[in-house]
């Protein structure tokens, strides 16, 4: 059986389930080449997957827009602990308030308070979670990542993803082209799922 490109849909933040954990085994047993990932929880690397592209970046980790250096989040966090003490307290939050994405309003009082910490190697304060956002590119070398993973799969597996970005179908598309096996695990309709070799959907 030829390796396999999984694609996997975005997860709701959690510890890994049984899904990350069987796909590790996958990979140790040589069944799957890699996983292409929309997530940005970073919890197939969390379950032991190594070959995990994470097209939309990680959460995890913190980038500087300006020099690129790339900053583990618990230590920012930690950094912004020591130059904000007490700060959390101050925030009385109904935790219904936090969007999906966890951006939240805050008074402007409690923003101009707030202190930022810099980036450590060139002090700049443009930092980011290394994560793409709406309206931004995929880098180039995750692109190439994912083009590289392609070519070394015979088969691609789609689990629980509608590839409505473009970014997912358009590895689709590609397996399509090269008249390799495509099949779709999911729980609603797949876009371009008439051109799959195989489906199932949960009704």
């Amino acid at each position: 059986m030829g390796a396999q490109l999984r694609w996997l849909a975005p997860h709701v933040q959690g510890p890994a389930n049984q899904i990350h954990r069987r796909l590790v085994r996958w990979e140790q047993e040589g069944r799957i080449s890699g996983i292409v990932t929309q997530n940005v929880d970073g919890l197939h690397q969390e379950a032991g997957s190594h070959n995990v592209v994470p097209v939309h970046g990680d959460l995890s980790v913190v980038i500087c827009l300006d020099c690129g250096y790339r900053e583990d989040r618990e230590h920012l966090d930690a950094r912004l602990q020591k130059a904000n003490p007490g700060y959390a307290q101050k925030v009385d939050l109904d935790p219904s308030a936090v969007n999906p994405d966890g951006d939240v309003q805050l008074p402007e009082y409690l923003v101009k308070e707030f202190v930022m910490v810099p980036c450590l190697r060139c002090g700049s304060m443009a930092l980011k979670p290394d994560v793409v956002y709406f309206g931004e590119s995929v880098p180039a070398a995750r692109k190439q990542a994912i083009n590289d993973m392609e070519h070394r799969s015979s088969s691609l597996l789609v689990l629980g993803s509608s590839l409505a970005v473009m970014s997912g179908y358009r590895i689709l598309l590609n397996f399509v082209q090269r008249q390799l096996p495509v099949a779709l695990l999911t729980n609603g309709h797949v876009r371009g799922e008439q051109k799959a070799t195989w489906r199932w959907q949960r009704r």
